[in-house]
């Protein structure tokens, strides 16, 4: 079981721009969302930043999950 994303992503406000990080390093969510939405694999992101572990990654889809699932939804106007 992967860990509580809660437990890797960080957020600080003086560490780009104050955008969702990993461990408060300088490497984004959104970097790894893009890594992977261009068709990385996880290994190969592993592999290419070796500081990042695949909890790192479980924890960047579940930040996004969470944050996707956060946001309300906009019923249509009937008129």
């Amino acid at each position: 079981m992967a860990p509580d994303f809660r437990d890797i992503i960080t957020i600080e406000a003086g560490k780009r721009g104050g955008k969702p990080t990993i461990r408060g390093m300088r490497i984004t969510v959104y970097d790894v969302l893009e890594y992977l939405a261009a068709g990385m694999m996880e290994e190969e992101i592993v592999s290419d930043f070796p500081y990042l572990t695949k909890d790192d990654i479980l924890a960047c889809l579940q930040f996004a999950a969470n944050r996707e699932r956060a946001i309300l939804a906009v019923q249509p106007l009937v008129d």
